[in-house]
């Protein structure tokens, strides 16, 4: 009888026999990624969770299946939940500026300044439907989420009201009929429906269908203008 053999017959009196290799169910390990690429990925699968969740239900558990890798290649790269969802709402709100600044025109020159301003407003809410869960994490901010990403939608926020303010004193001196108009309390007033529509588009789309928002946006920006609605 062979060495290999004696060894096996010694561990089968034992009750030491050891399943084949084969059998062993082998560890799934991720795919290597560069630092930046593996940061993107894991983001991405959470915000990929954050459409079925709210952001307090947000887990590490539940990004790391998304992402198909196990916890702690994410705890390499996010080492808490609070960092995680910080680079998360940081990326986001980033985003959403980006298609704000796409929603709004460089200028009125040679348009209807009332109907540069429905078409911006019923352009927010385009961009909203577009991308419910970025808009929702902006729009409806949520009560788990950090100081510091309230603040930069403040700050974010009045940037916003800047650049319309600039397009409302160009259209009040293309058209008469916003001559009269307090430039800073009409681009507040339009940002402020703008955002109200665009909750109302993400919080419950079946009743504030996409039609009968821009309709709206329409009549308000007319009646604004001193315009009779159409």
């Amino acid at each position: 009888m062979t060495t290999e053999s004696t060894a096996a017959t010694h561990r089968r009196a034992a009750g030491t026999t050891q399943p084949a290799t084969a059998d062993r169910p082998r560890r799934r390990y991720a795919k290597r990624l560069p630092p930046e690429q593996r940061r993107a990925q894991l983001l991405d699968a959470a915000f990929a969770v954050l459409s079925r969740v709210e952001l307090h239900e947000l887990s590490m558990e539940a990004v790391a299946q998304e992402a198909g890798v196990a916890k702690p290649v994410l705890y390499t790269v996010f080492s808490t939940r609070a960092e995680l969802v910080a680079a998360l709402l940081e990326r986001e709100r980033e985003r959403a500026l980006d298609q704000v600044a796409q929603t709004l025109p460089a200028d009125l020159l040679g348009a209807d300044p009332v109907t540069a301003a429905s078409a911006t407003v019923a352009a927010f809410v385009g961009v909203t439907l577009e991308n419910p869960t970025r808009w929702r994490l902006i729009l409806t901010t949520p009560a788990s989420a950090p100081d510091e990403y309230r603040e930069a939608l403040h700050t974010s926020r009045t940037g916003i009201i800047e650049q319309a303010e600039v397009l409302v004193r160009m259209g009040t001196a293309l058209d008469p009929r916003w001559a009269a108009m307090d430039s800073g309390l009409l681009a507040r007033s339009l940002l402020t429906v703008a955002e109200m529509l665009g909750r109302m588009a993400v919080s419950d789309p079946d009743d504030y269908p996409r039609e009968r928002l821009e309709e709206f946006v329409h009549s308000v920006v007319q009646l604004l203008a001193g315009s009779p609605p159409t």
